[in-house]
């Protein structure tokens, strides 16, 4: 209930560790691209997380991921209607027109990345094409709300917004998943506030320049609604339908939103 209070306000990081984060961001960016490349019809999950895991200790750093709360994942592998928190599995092989949803952290130094995309497997179908194009312009339209004198739900509003331009944009009926959404993010994964990926606007704690949220929006084809699988980790739409999944950690500065997880 305290970061409804007016008073409230997103913790600051300083310049310095602002460009800490994106050290660790960098990596994870890196490490999703090479899972990107790596992601053929025969490569399983479990191919990608080893991937990944190795880019991310070979860079200095530790997958944040791996033990959180027990799961045993480098990465979350969320494959066509898998939402998030997908576990790689050696029994999940990719296969051509399969979307992969890949979300990944890294902790070097003490600060934490965190960062997620989604992408085709060979030929996609145009649905599935629309609707992840349709999320990615979601992400990218919705942080550019992330600015000092805003509020929380500004951003939440911002995704909402976009989610719905999306619709005419990409000509694609787009449904926002209830129940999750974005996060406070710095020295551990999960701080707080939660970030909806919805609501009305001006509420919540202020945005100064230094605060940093981790934004996420996940969309599917289908419904909002969701189920947790019997391995009580994956998350999956609850009539089957795809699922996209974006995410940027992004700090707000004086001279506008700052992504500090980039994919060079």
């Amino acid at each position: 209930m305290g970061f409804r209070k007016k008073n409230k306000a997103i913790a600051a990081k300083t310049s310095e560790q602002l460009d800490a984060m994106q050290a660790a961001g960098e990596i994870v960016g890196k490490a999703l691209q090479a899972v990107r490349e790596a992601a053929e019809p025969g490569v399983s999950t479990l191919d990608l997380d080893r991937i990944a895991e190795d880019m991310i200790r070979g860079a200095g750093a530790v997958p944040a991921f791996k033990g959180y709360q027990g799961f045993p994942g480098s990465i979350c592998s969320s494959v066509n209607e898998m939402i998030v928190h997908g576990i790689p599995s050696a029994d999940v092989v990719l296969k051509s027109g399969d979307l992969v949803s890949v979300d990944c952290g890294a902790i070097l130094d003490g600060w934490v990345g965190d960062s997620a995309w989604t992408f085709g497997v060979g030929e996609i179908s145009a649905e599935a094409q629309k609707l992840n194009e349709a999320t990615e312009w979601v992400l990218m339209e919705g942080l550019k709300a992330m600015v000092p004198g805003n509020r929380l739900t500004d951003v939440s509003w911002a995704l909402e917004k976009a989610t719905n331009d999306a619709e005419e944009k990409f000509g694609v009926d787009l449904f926002i998943v209830d129940g999750f959404g974005g996060h406070g993010i710095g020295r551990s994964m999960h701080e707080d506030p939660y970030l909806a990926n919805e609501g009305k606007p001006g509420r919540g704690p202020l945005i100064q320049e230094g605060s940093v949220l981790a934004i996420e929006p996940m969309l599917t084809l289908g419904t909002e609604y969701s189920k947790v699988l019997e391995d009580e980790w994956s998350v999956v739409t609850e009539d089957g339908s795809l699922a996209s999944h974006w995410e940027h950690t992004v700090a707000a500065t004086a001279g506008g939103p700052r992504i500090l997880t980039p994919r060079y």
